[in-house]
């Protein structure tokens, strides 16, 4: 069984005011909606478990019912990071059924069901799948100053999104054996990576934003089709 773990429960600081971004209105629907709707249509996924704030388990619970979210098994409160929101959603997975997790950002709702079907299908044959795009502007290291220090190999350059997916045992171990403060752990696939083990990317073919401040909104209702 393959459970997708949706997190929502971030703080939404860069959104301005008190905002939360999950729910904020894009078009016809809150943001949360698109990929929610997308992983329950998904073929590839069984069960769902939704991370919110603590605060927003009714109005997640309201929205699930709004748009027939029918694989969504259970609706969890987020922790005080983001890894420990995943494991707060790993613990609400079926540990004797689930095989394979896809973790995905509430905050993309741009998300499509092929690069859904080929994370989960990479997570399968090699044990993990990340969406990930190739950069193609010429990348630079420098100091404080500005002054360039180095040039990157732009072939070797990746920018790393979700969904992510991983096998369960494997995605357990590597965020229980992490600290959450460790500043080297920026998502999942970092966690594996502190244990060790090979994270494999799968390349996006689509447009894959996180709606981290407002201009975002109007980026992601374009690709998406409605009106802000």
């Amino acid at each position: 069984m393959t459970t997708a773990i949706i997190v929502a429960a971030g703080k939404s600081e860069r959104m301005g005011g008190k905002a939360d971004k999950a729910f904020l209105s894009l078009g016809p629907k809150p943001v949360l909606a698109y990929s929610l709707m997308t992983l329950d249509g998904n073929a590839g996924i069984d069960d769902i478990v939704l991370v919110v704030r603590k605060e927003q388990l009714l109005a997640a619970q309201g929205l699930v019912q709004m748009f027939g979210c029918r694989k969504v098994r259970k609706i969890v409160p987020g922790g005080p990071t983001r890894l420990a929101s995943v494991r707060n959603g790993l613990d609400a997975c079926d540990p004797d059924d689930t095989r394979l997790v896809l973790v995905h950002d509430g905050a993309r709702p741009c998300v499509t069901h092929q690069i859904v079907a080929d994370c989960i299908a990479s997570a399968r044959k090699h044990g993990s799948g990340v969406a990930a795009t190739k950069l193609v502007d010429s990348v630079k290291t420098a100091g404080r100053n500005g002054i360039v220090t180095g040039s990157l190999d732009r072939e070797k350059v990746w920018t790393v999104q979700t969904p992510q997916a991983f096998r369960f045992d494997l995605l357990r171990r590597a965020v229980a054996a992490v600290d959450d403060k460790d500043p080297r752990i920026t998502d999942e696939s970092s966690a594996v990576e502190l244990l060790g083990e090979p994270v494999r990317l799968v390349q996006t073919s689509t447009p894959n934003p996180k709606v981290t401040v407002p201009e975002d909104l109007v980026t992601a209702a374009r690709l998406l089709g409605v009106s802000v």
